[in-house]
Formats: C-alpha cells, sequence, structure tokens
C-alpha cells in the first residue's frame, strides 16, 4: 500500500481530498516529522560526537552499565549518525529503532534521577531574601516560597514529557518507515 495510513475514499467526509492527503499532507507531514526527530537527535548528538569518551563516566558511574569506553562513542553513533539517517531517511527503520532504544534509556533516567525538592539551600533563601534585587519578582514568587520545588518539578515534568515524545516518535518512525520522500523510497529498497 502506498499510503502510510488508510483513509479509504468510502471512509472520507470529503472524498475529493483523498488525493491531498496522500499525495501531498501525509508525505510532506512524515518528512517534516523525520526532520525534526532527527534533526534534534543530531543537535543533541553532536557535541558527543566532538568528544565521543566524555560520557564514560555517566554510563558507568550514574547508568552503572559496564563497557563505558564502549557505549560512550556507540550512544554519539546512535545519536548523531542515527538522527541523520532519520532525517534522510536511509536505513530509517533499523536507525529509529536504535534511536528508540537509546531514548527509552532516557526515560529510566528521569525517573529514577529526580531532580531534587528544592534548587535553593536554606542559605541560598536567605541570601536571596535579603539582596532581592538578584530575583525578578516572578523569581521571587518561584524561588523564595519554597526554594524552589515548585520550579523543579516543572523542570521534572519536562525532561520526563520530552523523552516520552522522543522516544514515541522514533518508535513510530521505526514502525512506519522513511515513508514516500526518503532515501529508502528512491533506491526502492527498505527494512
Amino acid at each position: 500500500m502506498e499510503e502510510m495510513t488508510s483513509s479509504p475514499r468510502e471512509r472520507l467526509l470529503l472524498p475529493f481530498m483523498a488525493p491531498f492527503y496522500h499525495n501531498f499532507a501525509q508525505p510532506v507531514g512524515w518528512l517534516v516529522f523525520r526532520l525534526i526527530i532527527g534533526g534534534l537527535l543530531m543537535v543533541e548528538g553532536w557535541p558527543k560526537i566532538i568528544a565521543p569518551m566524555a560520557q564514560t563516566g555517566f554510563i558507568e558511574n550514574v547508568l552503572g552499565l559496564p563497557l563505558p569506553w564502549l557505549f560512550s562513542p556507540l550512544l554519539a553513533i546512535v545519536e548523531f549518525g542515527g538522527g541523520f539517517l532519520i532525517a534522510v531517511g536511509l536505513l530509517t527503520r533499523p536507525a529509529a529503532l536504535a534511536s528508540t532504544i537509546l531514548l527509552a534509556v532516557t526515560i529510566k533516567f528521569h525517573m529514577d534521577h529526580p531532580y531534587g525538592d528544592a534548587l535553593l539551600t536554606p542559605e541560598g533563601i536567605t541570601f536571596l531574601q535579603a539582596n532581592l534585587q538578584y530575583l525578578t519578582a516572578q523569581g521571587q514568587q518561584y524561588m523564595l516560597t519554597d526554594g524552589g520545588a515548585g520550579f523543579l518539578a516543572q523542570v521534572q515534568g519536562k525532561a520526563e514529557f520530552n523523552s516520552i515524545f522522543w522516544t514515541a516518535g522514533a518508535a513510530i518512525i521505526a514502525a512506519f518507515g522513511g515513508g514516500k520522500l526518503s532515501l529508502d523510497r528512491l533506491i526502492g529498497r527498505e527494512f
């Protein structure tokens, strides 16, 4: 089937829209989605490509994985290289599957390592209360009432939400492949 999703003419309220959906909206929308997921993986992976061994301490000491000398450069390759392959739609499914696994680890990491209960120590709160010029009115509201606990809860929620979004996005790409506007389709072979 050419289309990524089914919407037979008999089910559409406006059947004449089917060619627009299947020939433009779906392929272009899917391309944009792949570019966003793949491109942002590349942005996140670029610093790891520049310093491929920089994640060894994190991998060994925080994640507790063995062979950090292997997983640190592998992380760089999967994140940057996988992002590139997803963006251009080449070997899309295996690249997206590898990215899904990597991103699922980030979900587990954020859930196992929350940001904490307070951003500021009692001493920090006392200092800022005596020096209000360092905070805006909104900053005073967020930081001085609870030491930044509410702020950190927002940061934690966003970290978990973003990890879930990127993982789901990569998983969906792994399921559907590159689509009509991909190098996989141009070559005529895909996983």
